[in-house]
């Protein structure tokens, strides 16, 4: 496939989970909740988890942001739903290092599924926030929950 046809397809995959969300929406059965922004351009989620026995059982999110924030918050949710606690913090942190360059095993990175076309927004470091805000989020209300649970 050529490079164009590549670069055309990422575009079609981020325009479909940007212009049609998944797991956008109010989650009424969230254990978890967290909002962050990006105060550079905007973008704002409030992200909402349903946690049992450290899995992931639904994970929803609302708020506004540009389209490569809001594609990868949707695509964030389909790869985390099910997973246990710790499998979505190596998946974040695995996200995380990616869009800021760090060299992955392909095998690594087929668990991110769609998110890891995400990884070409290191070459516009000015959308770096807006792609890892998402997993930011998750990551932080993850931790959080650890956190309480030591207590």
């Amino acid at each position: 496939m050529s490079l164009s046809k590549l670069n055309n397809l990422y575009r079609e995959v981020i325009l479909d989970h940007a212009n049609h969300p998944h797991h956008k929406g109010e989650l009424v059965t969230a254990t978890n909740q967290i909002t962050l922004n990006n105060p550079t351009c905007g973008d704002v989620i409030n992200l909402t988890m349903e946690l049992n026995n450290h899995r992931i059982q639904a994970i929803k999110f609302t708020g506004d942001g540009c389209t490569i924030s809001q594609a990868s918050a949707s695509m964030m949710a389909d790869v985390v739903t099910g997973k246990t606690m710790a499998e979505a913090l190596v998946m974040a942190k695995t996200f995380s290092d990616m869009v800021m360059g760090k060299k992955h095993d392909p095998v690594d990175l087929k668990v991110l599924k769609d998110a890891a076309i995400l990884a070409s927004v290191v070459s516009f470091p000015a959308r770096i926030k807006c792609a890892t805000l998402a997993w930011w989020a998750l990551q932080r209300a993850l931790l959080d929950e650890q956190d309480t649970r030591e207590d």
